[in-house]
């Protein structure tokens, strides 16, 4: 059967599909035998759905037979968050009580994948409830491991999304962000990563019940996918955007707007709030930096992000008072220890009173003034997602000072989530043994924008995955897939045929 087909990016296998030269079974096969293999040491995969992947890919196949165009990613495998509904499929946020809360339909990314052509083919890890912390341990499920070192963390709360993305289980993960879920993630197993504009992809988070949830978790919470290369990203960006009747908030903007007069200026902030980054962090923003200037744009160093201890704030307050209400029947969800990251926020942080919500719901507004005002004068900016390497797993639970830590290594990822503007992950390389990367931020809905200064900093700079897990500290295994390279397909009559990837 299919041992190579892994590796190669989702626009490839997808084109390989197209071109009838796979199938797409043969595809999904050659998923699920990655999975078999690498998923026991990272435990990044949940909810295994090869039945139903391989009849999704046997119907994708008679399609192609019958004539029919096939989607832009045609075969594709994917996983989807814990947390995110897949039509027949449990939704079980890790938690053991939602271990049978099967979803009467898929979410609206979800059927945007599938109506791409894409294949769901497991669901991945998340902290318990999405609330547990940054790193990606769940009550059902257990820890998932980063592949590049087992004694850091993958990150989260998409980290089981970016580990079999980064591990090549799946070619594309599906997560979501709201302050870094995505992008940190990304940071720390060696992927690209997308967060959008609010509003850019629709989703339904009607998820434990029929009400929808409050402002916080309406405006900060956007959909995301995790792929290894920009170009991946890029095709799952034009397959998610768009409206759907079920959530009112998505706006139908085109994916690409107009060319802006170059070159483009990007602002460079590696400390955002000069609260300290680590030198491997600063060094990965300066080479982004290079590449970018390399590149044509216009690169400016500029004094700082705007009013980031006031959006940090704002940040802090809303989700607390959106908390506050149903906290102590939600902690009891949460497992031995997995109340700790939110209960010390709401100790630090007390919820707002209702004149001083309707106050904030202002604040609000002129710190995305602010925001849109500096991205007027500069289109991108170019940051850390995180200002550290991947931390030890469960730091941020541990005590305040850890806690403190994480919020504050998070910081321009919370920033953008609150403002609602875009923000792109991408690799830079390794260091000592771990992956480094920035995001690129942009305006409001130039998502585009934002992919094509992040391509141009993988052109440079290349691209770290799919790898094999570690074989000691720091020892996980580069593997490639360039274009050119030989692909050997044997099919089960034995013969072995061989083609090169575009």
């Amino acid at each position: 059967m299919r041992d190579d087909l892994w590796k190669l990016p989702a626009a490839e296998q997808a084109e390989a599909v197209r071109g009838a030269h796979v199938s797409a079974v043969e595809l999904v096969d050659s998923h699920l035998d990655r999975i078999a293999e690498i998923n026991p040491q990272v435990n990044a995969v949940t909810q295994l759905l090869a039945e139903r992947a391989r009849e999704a890919a046997a119907r994708t196949d008679r399609l192609r037979s019958a004539g029919v165009a096939l989607g832009p990613l045609a075969g594709v495998p994917f996983t989807v968050k814990e947390s995110t509904p897949v039509e027949g499929v449990p939704t079980t946020f890790g938690v053991k009580r939602f271990r049978d809360l099967v979803a009467a339909a898929d979410a609206p990314p979800v059927a945007r994948l599938r109506a791409a052509g894409a294949i769901p083919i497991g669901h991945g890890n998340i902290p318990t409830l999405i609330l547990a912390g940054m790193h990606t341990r769940s009550e059902l499920f257990g820890d998932t491991v980063n592949p590049w070192d087992s004694s850091r963390t993958p990150g989260g709360s998409s980290g089981g999304d970016a580990v079999a993305v980064a591990t090549g289980m799946a070619a594309l993960g599906l997560g979501n962000d709201s302050g870094g879920s995505v992008r940190i993630p990304a940071q720390f197993c060696g992927v690209a990563g997308l967060k959008p504009s609010t509003g850019r992809f629709p989703a339904d988070h009607r998820v434990l019940g029929p009400d929808d949830p409050g402002p916080a978790s309406q405006m900060l919470v956007t959909e995301g996918p995790l792929a290894r290369t920009v170009a991946d990203l890029r095709l799952a960006y034009e397959a998610l955007a768009g409206t759907d009747p079920r959530d009112p908030r998505a706006v139908p903007v085109p994916p690409y707007g107009e060319a802006l007069p170059g070159p483009l200026t990007v602002a460079v902030v590696a400390d955002p709030g000069g609260r300290g980054v680590h030198p491997a962090i600063r060094g990965a923003v300066e080479t982004a930096a290079d590449a970018l200037r390399d590149a044509g744009y216009a690169v400016r160093e500029v004094a700082d992000v705007p009013r980031l201890d006031e959006v940090l704030e704002a940040y802090g307050r809303l989700t607390v008072t959106e908390f506050a209400p149903t906290w102590p029947a939600v902690r009891t969800l949460l497992g031995e220890g997995g109340d700790r990251y939110i209960a010390m926020a709401m100790e630090q942080t007390p919820p707002a009173t209702a004149d001083e919500l309707v106050t904030l719901m202002g604040t609000w507004m002129s710190l995305r003034r602010s925001w849109a005002e500096f991205l007027d004068a500069y289109p991108l900016l170019l940051g850390p997602s995180f200002t550290e390497p991947p931390v030890e797993p469960g730091l941020e639970s541990r005590d305040r000072a850890g806690r403190n830590r994480v919020t504050s290594a998070m910081r321009l990822c919370s920033a953008t989530s609150f403002v609602g503007v875009p923000g792109v992950a991408v690799p830079t390389g390794v260091v000592d043994g771990l992956p480094v990367g920035v995001q690129i931020v942009g305006r409001a809905f130039r998502e585009d924008l934002c992919l094509e200064a992040a391509q141009a900093v993988e052109d440079r700079l290349g691209v770290l995955t799919p790898i094999d897990p570690e074989a000691g500290r720091g020892g996980g295994k580069r593997l490639s897939s360039r274009p050119g390279d030989a692909v050997r397909v044997r099919d089960d009559t034995g013969t072995t045929t061989e083609w090169n990837t575009p």
